[in-house]
């Protein structure tokens, strides 16, 4: 084995989803730099279009603009990976929105139902698609989805709705990873807690100087702090771990 952080990755076909955001466009360059093929995916074609010209050699990559709420959308998609890059590998799965709201009371079923549906239904039928995928080709895989530290803490006010949507996806990818195992799939959680990203920046001022105070590390994560965990997880290092959470949160929560 390779002692490199990407060890195993070079020409490995990648799909990173949510990656036009702070973290997302961080994971793409990841993989880019570590070797790998990938395929980035965001909601708006022209953002994501600038993140793959950003990367070294961008015609190795592939960008994408879809709405993942198209759930008959996503086996086409990795089709379309596996064609273009000969073989299909890993699916980093960060794409997710938080409705931050001043109190309980001024949360509506729309708002429940969009994070619900985009935070964690997406999560399990794209999850399960790359499962199905992986299985035809026989070599295993691995997935890596995004949960955050308000899985563990429960959030507060209102933004507990994200928050129950989180705790989801790490229950749901537990479950995913003693079923895929022993197809030699892999299933893990990356947990961010503050991040040096705009989604942070949307708190009020005095709330998030009180966030960050309770960090022992001092300081919010950079998003490629956050991305050399998911390329950990993809890569050869880990192939012997499963349905673990790995706690990004510099100190703030520590379990």
């Amino acid at each position: 084995m390779a002692w490199s952080i990407g060890a195993g990755l070079e020409d490995r076909g990648v799909v990173v989803t949510g990656a036009a955001g702070g973290i997302g466009r961080a994971v793409t360059q990841a993989f880019a730099s570590a070797g790998a093929r990938v395929c980035a995916v965001d909601l708006d074609p022209s953002q994501v279009d600038a993140v793959v010209a950003a990367l070294p050699d961008p015609a190795r990559h592939l960008a994408v603009g879809m709405d993942l709420l198209r759930l008959d959308e996503h086996e086409r998609l990795l089709q379309r990976v596996r064609e273009t890059f000969g073989r299909f590998d890993v699916l980093a799965h960060l794409a997710a929105i938080l409705l931050r709201r001043p109190d309980l009371d001024a949360i509506t079923e729309e708002d429940w139902d969009c994070q619900l549906d985009v935070n964690l239904k997406v999560t399990f039928f794209l999850n399960r698609a790359a499962a199905r995928l992986f299985r035809a080709q026989g070599r295993g895989g691995r997935i890596i989805n995004f949960t955050s530290q308000a899985w563990q803490t429960g959030g507060f006010g209102g933004s507990i709705v994200y928050a129950a949507s989180k705790g989801g996806v790490v229950s749901l990818s537990r479950g995913l990873a003693r079923t895929l195992a022993p197809d030699g799939i892999t299933v893990n959680t990356v947990a961010p807690g503050a991040a040096d990203t705009p989604m942070l920046y949307g708190m009020p001022p005095e709330s998030l100087a009180a966030f960050i105070q309770q960090i022992p590390l001092g300081r919010p994560a950079s998003p490629e702090e956050i991305a050399g965990a998911v390329v950990f997880l993809a890569s050869d290092h880990a192939r012997y771990i499963t349905g673990a959470t790995l706690n990004l949160t510099g100190g703030q929560l520590m379990y």
